[in-house]
């Protein structure tokens, strides 16, 4: 029990912890183009980024797949900025028809995000002999964390719409717009980084 703890809290940590705030961004940016009416469609959402990261992280693990660190770190804020876009264009779009389209992307960009994940978990399995109970507890930790950041957002969404005048597109352009400027930010600072390692 204590070791599935450990791992359980290292998951839960290391998706909230605000020095590697980039997975956050993340979860910020889906979220809020459903407002607290559409919770069923937001699970749906993030269940589908839940797959592609377990799956990617799991093959990273078992060492299925392999990519080198600095090139992922750079696409994660990618994955970013290109939902940001989305969010901000369906504010001159069917916005249903871009909902749609980025549970597609969320499955595929969770997969982007495993390998994220998947380097801080690797690393510290360097000494242990079994990685099956660490890696499901792990990922325990990851998903709870998540839903934390998902229900933080919709909480705020419930209380801007029902005890404010706020329109739904206002809420999206400020928080799309927000995120884009932080993960822009992200994006180069890791891009010099790898320039650097190469």
């Amino acid at each position: 029990m204590d070791e599935f703890y450990i791992w359980f809290s290292t998951g839960f940590t290391h998706i909230l912890d605000l020095n590697g705030y980039d997975h956050i961004l993340y979860v910020m940016v889906l979220c809020v183009m459903f407002s607290y009416k559409e919770w069923k469609q937001l699970l749906t959402l993030i269940t589908a980024f839940t797959i592609g990261h377990s799956l990617t992280l799991a093959a990273s693990v078992f060492n299925m797949i392999h990519i080198k660190q600095g090139v992922i770190e750079v696409i994660i804020p990618l994955t970013i900025l290109i939902t940001c876009i989305l969010n901000m264009l369906s504010l001159t779009k069917d916005i249903l028809e871009v909902k749609s389209f980025n549970f597609g992307l969320a499955l595929i960009f969770g997969f982007v995000h495993g390998m994220g994940f998947s380097y801080l978990l690797k690393s510290l399995l360097a000494r242990q002999e079994s990685v099956f109970l660490p890696l499901i507890s792990f990922n325990f930790g990851l998903e709870i964390g998540q839903l934390v950041i998902v229900m933080a957002m919709v909480i705020l969404s419930f209380f801007l719409f029902t005890f404010t005048r706020l329109k739904n597109k206002y809420w999206v352009l400020f928080i799309s717009a927000f995120v884009f400027c932080s993960a822009f930010f992200i994006f180069i600072q890791r891009l010099i980084s790898l320039y650097h390692e190469s």
